[in-house]
């Protein structure tokens, strides 16, 4: 088959690099431009990056000249690593142009027609295009990603409130170095150090209302969040990749631990027949050992695109307890984003 051409929008950065690494033997899409900043357009690439990953960059991609993040790229679609303050008026510019654009910055997240989409979850938000079209006035749309502690918590909470109802939650993050970009947290700062509050709070209003949105519905050309109170403490710690989060829930039904787990363990998704390149299967990975899940030997599941959980166990305060684990720049940024423009391509809404 002929492969899209992907667009990157904030190539040089954390999200972009990852997105051009995971796309370099991706069956349908292709890297055909990269575009960044005004300061490293016109260069090529390879002068233009700090490239920060394992793997080279690819040599294609390598040789490209950077362009400015403006609507006239040469592509079929965008997938958008830019900073959010950059994003909200450039992706609104190039859906306008007839661009659909797929975001992995928070910008438009809550916007009142903007999927914001997990495909194991809420395949069925993408409803909400053909109203946010009309808005923008052409063929372009604009699809996001969860933030990257938001989107590893809501597989639980998904699996939970569909088999007992849940009524409440409590998380409390610890955060990777790589999802503050590069260069990032100064070393002096988390070096022996822990630091609380991120972006100043903000990073827990994210965690404390995106999965409302997600969880709901598309009724009545709205979003209606669901019903569930939630409670977010965030910190950046001193590990490079993988947000593990420890996280206490109650129910609305009562529910042994045993039945619990198994209904994180025996999750099926609406998007499991449709075969989509980056779907983990499972997508959710229970693990018995109490010391698990931990970044170093799990981040990586599912070619670092599945979420993992440890035990469950009983809550002195809530019902149950338990840690989950999700790679942060690939499941909760770049990965998630080429899934999305996955499930766009297999629904016939881009290509």
């Amino acid at each position: 088959m002929k492969k899209l051409r992907a667009g990157i929008l904030g190539a040089t950065g954390t999200v972009g690099q990852r997105m051009i690494q995971l796309l370099e033997a991706h069956p349908w899409f292709e890297v055909s431009c990269v575009a960044a900043s005004d300061n490293s357009a016109g260069k090529v690439y390879s002068q233009a990056t700090r490239w920060m990953l394992d793997t080279e960059i690819p040599q294609a991609v390598s040789k490209m000249t950077v362009q400015a993040c403006a609507p006239g790229l040469d592509c079929d679609l965008v997938l958008s690593g830019l900073p959010s303050n950059i994003a909200e008026e450039t992706e609104l510019q190039l859906a306008k142009a007839g661009m659909p654009v797929i975001s992995n910055a928070s910008s438009h997240r809550m916007k009142p027609d903007v999927p914001l989409l997990i495909p194991e979850i809420n395949p069925d938000h993408l409803d909400a295009i053909e109203s946010q079209k009309k808005r923008i006035g052409g063929r372009g749309f604009i699809v996001t990603n969860p933030n990257c502690s938001t989107i590893g918590l809501v597989f639980p909470m998904a699996a939970l409130h569909r088999k007992f109802g849940l009524e409440a939650l409590h998380v409390v993050t610890m955060q990777a170095l790589s999802g503050a970009g590069y260069p990032g947290v100064p070393s002096l700062d988390i070096i022996d150090n822990v630091l609380p509050a991120i972006d100043m709070g903000g990073e827990d209003r994210k965690i404390e209302t995106e999965p409302l949105k997600i969880l709901g519905r598309w009724a009545g050309n709205q979003f209606q969040d669901v019903a569930i109170r939630m409670s977010a403490l965030t910190h950046r710690v001193n590990v490079r990749d993988g947000h593990l989060e420890a996280v206490s829930v109650k129910l609305a039904k009562k529910a042994s631990r045993e039945e619990v787990e198994a209904a994180m363990r025996d999750f099926t998704s609406p998007i499991d027949e449709l075969n989509l390149p980056s779907a983990p299967r499972p997508v959710m990975i229970l693990e018995s050992h109490a010391q698990r899940p931990q970044p170093r030997r799990d981040r990586d599941r599912g070619n670092g695109m599945a979420v993992v959980i440890g035990p469950v166990a009983p809550c002195g305060v809530l019902d149950y307890k338990f840690r989950l684990l999700s790679h942060n720049t690939i499941r909760g940024a770049a990965g998630a984003a080429i899934l999305n423009a996955e499930l766009l391509y297999k629904k016939g809404m881009i290509g």
